[in-house]
């Protein structure tokens, strides 16, 4: 997953067009805008993070990248159990 802070993404209208310009660099991606928070989320299928990039870039907008943070594995029963109890 890639993401961006886009602080220059203000209303709807902004959003929209980011979406295109990211679907024009990969039509298959799946692409998500917090507006609230101005950050947009790729995950893309074929185009890189530099290409995603400049697919914003070129709509007019200035995007910065963003770590996403990675969610450990949710854990089971078994595994929050001391084991004592089985």
């Amino acid at each position: 997953m890639i993401a961006f802070q886009v602080e220059d993404m203000t209303c709807g209208h902004c959003a929209s067009t980011i979406t295109r310009a990211l679907k024009a660099a990969d039509p298959n991606a799946r692409v998500t805008v917090d507006l609230t928070r101005r950050r947009v989320t790729v995950e893309a299928t074929h185009a890189d993070a530099a290409e995603l990039h400049e697919a914003i870039a070129d709509a007019g907008y200035t995007p910065a990248p963003v770590e996403v943070a990675i969610a450990p594995p949710a854990t089971t029963e078994a595994d929050a159990c001391c084991g004592h109890c089985r």
